[in-house]
């Protein structure tokens, strides 16, 4: 028996020439790594960099309403290509906060009025972004994008640009374009379609331009450079639209639209030069840029004369000390305005001429009341006196503002997390999108917001929901140039109503909304202009 269990049972251990069958973990790993060929290695990092993509959106979704996967890496990248604004509807009344991931960008929408509000009015959190390319397309030193103090600072500066004084000097630049492109309008009407409707969108987008160049430069930019901004714009408006490839390639919209972009720059750095010729000159200011450049030349006489010891009086000082301007800084100043307008006026406009033609009984109150104020005289120039006095016209305007608003949402970045809700913080980096159409169609505010109906801001309280009226935004980045357009939409619509008749072919389209930075008739809008004779 012992020497059965000496044979069978003796531990391994005690014979001197037996090695243990002891695993290497190294030799393991270098045996599965060295069966993987490329396509292994491939397959991993694609299955990791995925989960590291759901776990980032899950982890930053925090419980607010989204999808509930993102589609790996692009998210809904192939459907923002062609966005619909019934899409947007339904994201808006899914919750309060909801959110996307597009790419690298977390996006977190704020629908209501009180949580659009709390964004427009949260520096401390976030700061004004457009979107990723704006800043290669705007410049990152650009004023829109600074933030603070300094941003204060350079804002006090423009806003003497915008004041009632200063818009009446604008006024006959404008009217200029105005009588030009009516009588372009009726020539196309009549001459190219043969008085059938043809679509007028890009009409107005290039009238709005030539209005808005006028405006901001007068005649330093020759109607060559001004027709070419207005027919290359479209390419800077589609590089900026809310969702868009991330990164400047050859052939892409970023990439047609950084090269319309620096063509823009280059014209208004031409015109900074000749209007600080002409200013140091003695010559009048006539628009926004020989304020601008006035001055910033008024303030550096005024610190030359201090540091030269000579005694100044206080009547002396300028209401602003600015600082000296590059071309190029006042350039990209004029850019960020002509951004800020030229999308949003060209939908209010387009809106208005299809509105008041669907509408001929409020059309026609606009021709009275413009004719009644300038006693029957249908060619008295445009003056602020006359702009103010038309609380009809002026609540049609607030009406399609209201009804069609151009701007729909607002993107901003979190500087730092942003604490939105007790129970939800937005990450660092991500964007944070307050929306402005849903607290213009809430009904408590305005009822029957789906009605066009512009006595609301007359017989109506519409004028007492001053939270709701966030078409141009709120807190410290509210739109500067809010007073400006106004007025330019109510002296536009004004004018045509005496001088042209024009009709709208209605198509199953033409109330349906194009999403294109800002909103459009699906259709275009079908308009045949032709010309008005004087009662």
């Amino acid at each position: 028996m012992a020497s059965v269990m000496e044979g069978s049972y003796a531990s391994p251990s005690a014979t001197a020439d037996y090695t243990a069958p002891v695993a290497s973990a190294t030799g393991l790993v270098q045996k599965l790594f060295g069966q993987m060929n490329g396509w292994s290695w491939a397959l991993t990092i694609l299955l990791v960099l995925v989960a590291w993509d759901q776990f980032s959106y899950q982890k930053n979704k925090a419980g607010i309403v989204g999808p509930a996967w993102k589609i790996p890496f692009i998210g809904p990248f192939l459907e923002s290509m062609n966005p619909k604004m019934e899409i947007y509807q339904n994201k808006w009344k899914s919750g309060d906060l909801s959110c996307v991931s597009v790419f690298h960008k977390f996006v977190v929408i704020a629908s209501t009025r009180d949580m659009a509000r709390k964004v427009f009015n949260s520096p401390t959190f976030v700061k004004p972004c457009v979107v990723d390319i704006a800043t290669k397309l705007l410049r990152p030193q650009n004023w829109v994008f600074l933030d603070g103090k300094a941003h204060v600072d350079y804002r006090k500066g423009l806003n003497g640009l915008f004041t009632r004084q200063a818009l009446e000097h604008y006024l006959p630049g404008q009217e200029q374009v105005y009588d030009q492109y009516f009588e372009e309008f009726v020539r196309i009407s009549q001459e190219e379609n043969g008085g059938k409707p043809s679509q007028f969108m890009p009409v107005f987008r290039e009238l709005m331009c030539a209005v808005s160049c006028r405006t901001f430069v007068g005649h330093y930019m020759p109607d060559s450079s001004m027709k070419k901004i207005a027919d290359d714009y479209y390419k800077i408006t589609a590089a900026l639209e809310l969702v868009n490839f991330p990164m400047i390639l050859p052939f892409t919209k970023p990439w047609y639209g950084k090269k319309a972009a620096d063509m823009v720059l280059d014209e208004f750095s031409k015109c900074a030069a000749k209007s600080k010729v002409r200013m140091a000159a003695g010559g009048e200011p006539n628009c926004i840029l020989d304020f601008w450049v006035r001055s910033i030349q008024e303030s550096q006489r005024y610190k030359e004369r201090l540091a030269s010891g000579v005694q100044v009086e206080p009547s002396d000082k300028p209401a602003q000390v600015l600082r000296e301007f590059t071309d190029f800084e006042i350039s990209m100043t004029l850019f960020t305005f002509l951004f800020a307008s030229q999308d949003a006026t060209s939908s209010a406009s387009t809106w208005l001429f299809q509105l008041m033609a669907d509408r001929p009984e409020i059309l026609n109150k606009v021709r009275e009341e413009n004719l009644a104020i300038r006693n029957g005289d249908r060619n008295q120039r445009f003056s602020m006196d006359i702009l103010e006095k038309m609380p009809y016209t002026r609540a049609v305007v607030k009406e399609t503002l209201r009804y069609r608003p151009p701007v729909i949402m607002v993107p901003y970045v979190a500087k730092k997390s942003f604490p939105i809700t007790d129970t939800y913080t937005a990450p660092k980096n991500s964007m944070v999108i307050p929306t402005t159409y849903p607290a213009l169609h809430d009904p408590e505010a305005y009822p029957n917001p789906d009605t066009f109906d512009p006595d609301r801001w007359i017989t109506g309280d519409a004028e007492k929901q001053v939270k709701n009226w966030l078409v141009f935004g709120t807190g410290p980045h509210y739109c500067i140039g809010q007073v400006y357009a106004q007025m330019n939409l109510i002296a536009m619509i004004g004018k045509a109503s005496m001088h042209l008749n024009w009709e709208h072919k209605v198509t199953p389209l033409s109330e349906d909304i194009k999403v294109f930075a800002t909103i459009f008739p699906q259709d275009d809008c079908y308009l045949a202009f032709s010309k008005r004779e004087a009662a």
